[in-house]
């Protein structure tokens, strides 16, 4: 009977790891029908505060007056440069018009040739504009122009005298999410061979090396799944594919590198698989939970800002932080047990990457720590000073390719109209007295041209024409609505647009009006850099706060935690100042293929923060842990530095290596902000693996001595009793292995 039961449990432990398998197989062929058609319901918005005054007035404005907000531009042509003014394409641009104003969920139609207006004609007569308001949110006006767009376009039926392009709003987020689609398709058939190439140098086989990227694809296909989901209950930013992507392959072969790597070195100490993985799960899966936690935090800090655009990525992080984590913790352990020795099967060479068996760079940081600290901190410093100069803006037509149709159509309206169609600052006001001299008052604005009320237009503070008959469409409800049209040249988003924005709020003060009063991109930029102000103290806490705690957690310091979250903020640096230099000033465009406007993203920022903090934190628990393992078995803190810098380098120079090819995978997009994200995350991962772990760090450990790892008694009670610990017990310690045997190995 003992023998029966100890064969069966026996035998369920060899049926365990297939059962782990088979179920992950049953989720991930799941997560492949539910993701499938993920990136048709994701959206290409989301940079807007929905609680803000802007967003409520649009709301309004939408409800009253929707010919206010145009998110849709037919720019018409006549065929071998017929004027528009001429009979034929007259006519038949009217019709065009009329029949787009019956289309369904079609409102707010405006002509040139229904109205006569010269704001809606080229100053050389051969362009004219129609403009039309799609209804609905945002993914059902996206299934509106998806209907229209072969119907207008071009030369429609019955109106081949024009030659019809079709922009706004609409159209351009559009082509931002086809155009996301294609370069996530060309950045994982770009990021996934050559991850693997560098997964083979690192490990020198072919089966080790294609097991973290197993634990990557699973980790974005499940994400994948999860934002399918989530599409039907929330907004999703069609940019969250990007770091599902990144994220994805980055985090999941890092975790699994690190499991793999201390299997194989258990397995070399001559331990069964059981228990090697038994050991592996003990110490690297801790830190591997440690890391994923850390991680995991600085991007669910987005969730406190209200625009969706930044909680779509925390919403992909954490998906993708956690699948990666599972995956590496639970689905790998099982293949490696029934993989046993035969993970060093297919071995191209017998020895893998090593690091140098006696000196090297660390032991010069740790003689001179002093001149390495200054030095590295000072060129830090120096690098993210362009950053003082950053100019915040809005992601418009110009991040599109330069061949695009809707860029093409926004362009030809900066350039050939007489003022923006589309831009200014849009007013709701209750139906009062005063309303003349409050519509005087707004056209002296600076940068403002005229203002377009229900009594006529104005300009220079007086009424073009007093026996211009009054805008009926311009009163609705007992609301009125104005629109503040700036002068030709102001950007719809810029330094000139946001004062006059200010200028209108406070020309505002004294009149009876509905708050909030302003509308349109400009004002909506305001609100919405205001909402990144306010979110960002709580977000700074957040993320501080519990990587201060983790930190602690693990090592037991007061200093090392402190160390560890400015050294982290500090690595980011190199990062803000190459983004002001080269996207918004405009260096080397002309290379990386993209036109600068002059501003950044003003959601941007926060979104690297969150992203390379995380990174920066995930490489800083590899390297404490075990610095913390040697510190506990020596009590030498330059011991513990040296071994510690030298036992993890591989790893981290190998996992930040991956990660930067994902991300300049990324970077290769046609979409400037998706190259923005890709190459300055990758410049923050590379400066953090390298000189900030490599240098600063030891450096400042090696300054702080012993004092680096005090904390008061009853703070080093609790972490003994609570902390996160690393188990290295197997492993010999340096000076136990033979005289033939390297100090480190980038991987056994």
């Amino acid at each position: 009977m003992f023998r029966t039961s100890c064969e069966t449990r026996s035998a369920g432990r060899r049926r365990g790891p297939w059962f782990v398998l088979l179920f992950t197989l049953l989720l991930a062929a799941n997560a492949v029908v539910i993701g499938a058609d993920v990136g048709d319901r994701l959206l290409g918005g989301g940079t807007d505060d929905p609680s803000s005054a802007s967003s409520r007035a649009g709301a309004l404005l939408e409800a009253h007056f929707p010919s206010s907000a145009p998110d849709l531009v037919l720019l018409v042509r006549g065929e071998d440069g017929a004027g528009v003014d001429s009979e034929q394409v007259a006519a038949q641009g009217a019709w065009l018009a009329e029949r787009l104003a019956f289309e369904p969920r079609v409102s707010g139609v405006v002509s040139y040739w229904q109205t006569g207006s010269e704001r809606l004609r080229s100053a050389d007569r051969s362009e004219a504009l129609i403009l039309a308001h799609l209804e609905g949110d945002d993914d059902t006006a996206t299934r509106t122009y998806d209907r229209l767009a072969p119907l207008y376009r071009g030369s429609p039926p019955d109106a081949d005298a024009l030659d019809v392009s079709l922009g706004g709003g609409v159209a351009v987020q559009q082509e931002i999410q086809t155009t996301i689609e294609a370069d996530l398709l060309t950045a994982e058939l770009i990021a996934l061979p050559l991850t693997l190439i560098i997964l083979v140098l690192v490990f020198g086989g072919a089966v080790a090396a294609l097991l973290p990227l197993g634990v990557g694809v699973l980790a974005i296909l499940g994400t994948n799944a999860v934002l399918r989901l989530l599409t039907s209950v929330t907004e999703v930013s069609v940019f969250a594919q990007n770091l599902t992507t990144a994220l994805g392959l980055g985090l999941a072969i890092d975790y699994a590198l690190l499991i793999v790597r201390r299997f194989r070195e258990e397995l070399h100490q001559r331990a069964d698989p059981r228990t090697a993985v038994r050991t592996t799960l003990r110490t690297a899966g801790r830190a591997v939970l440690f890391s994923a936690l850390t991680v995991a935090v600085s991007l669910a800090a987005m969730l406190v800002f209200p625009l969706y655009f930044l909680r779509s990525f925390a919403y992909a992080g954490l998906s993708v932080v956690l699948l990666a984590a599972a995956a590496s913790l639970i689905v790998l352990p099982a293949v490696l047990l029934l993989l046993g020795h035969r993970v060093d099967a297919l071995r191209l060479r017998r020895r893998t990457l090593r690091t140098r068996r006696e000196g090297g760079l660390v032991e010069r940081v740790v003689r001179r720590p002093y001149r390495y600290a200054v030095t590295v901190a000072a060129l830090l410093v120096a690098a993210g000073v362009p950053f003082l100069q950053v100019e915040f803006g809005t992601a418009d037509d110009r991040q599109l390719p330069a061949a695009s149709e809707s860029r093409l159509v926004q362009e030809a309206i900066r350039d050939d109209f007489t003022s923006s169609t589309t831009g200014g600052v849009e007013i709701l006001a209750r139906d009062a007295k005063g309303l003349d001299r409050y519509a005087a008052a707004l056209s002296l604005l600076p940068h403002a041209a005229e203002v377009d009320t229900p009594l006529g237009t104005y300009r220079d503070g007086r009424r073009k024409d007093a026996a211009t008959p009054a805008d009926a469409s311009r009163a609705a409800d007992g609301l009125v609505h104005l629109s503040v049209v700036p002068e030709k040249g102001v950007e719809d988003v810029s330094p000139e647009s946001r004062r006059l924005v200010e200028g209108v709020r406070a020309a505002s003060s004294g009149f009876e009006a509905l708050e909030p009063l302003a509308g349109g991109r400009a004002a909506v930029l305001e609100d919405s850099k205001q909402a990144i102000a306010d979110g960002l103290p709580a977000a700074g806490l957040l993320i501080a706060g519990t990587s201060l705690l983790l930190v602690f957690l693990l090592t037991g310091s007061l200093l090392i935690p402190l160390l560890s979250v400015a050294s982290g903020a500090l690595s980011l640096t190199a990062m803000f100042g190459l983004v002001v230099w080269v996207f918004q000033d405009g260096h080397l465009s002309g290379l990386l293929g993209f036109t600068p406007t002059g501003t950044i993203e003003a959601t941007l920022p926060v979104l690297m923060f969150c992203i390379a903090f995380g990174l920066s934190m995930d490489y800083g628990v590899f390297l404490l842990s075990r610095m913390k393992e040697e510190y506990d078995r020596t009590g030498d803190p330059r011991l513990a530095i040296v071994t510690g810098v030298r036992r993890t380098s591989g790893v981290i120079t190998a996992a930040a290596l991956i990660i930067a090819v994902v991300f300049v995978a990324i970077g290769t997009s046609q979409i400037t902000n998706s190259k923005m994200l890709g190459l300055g995350a990758a410049l923050a991962v590379l400066v953090d693996a390298t000189v900030v772990r490599g240098l600063l760090v030891p450096a400042v450990m090696r300054i702080g001595g012993r004092a680096t790892w005090w904390a008061p008694a009853p703070l080093a009670r609790f972490q003994r009793r609570f902390g996160l610990r690393e188990d290295l017990s197997a492993t010999p310690a340096p000076d136990q292995r033979t005289p033939t045997e390297p100090v480190l190995e980038t991987v056994r």
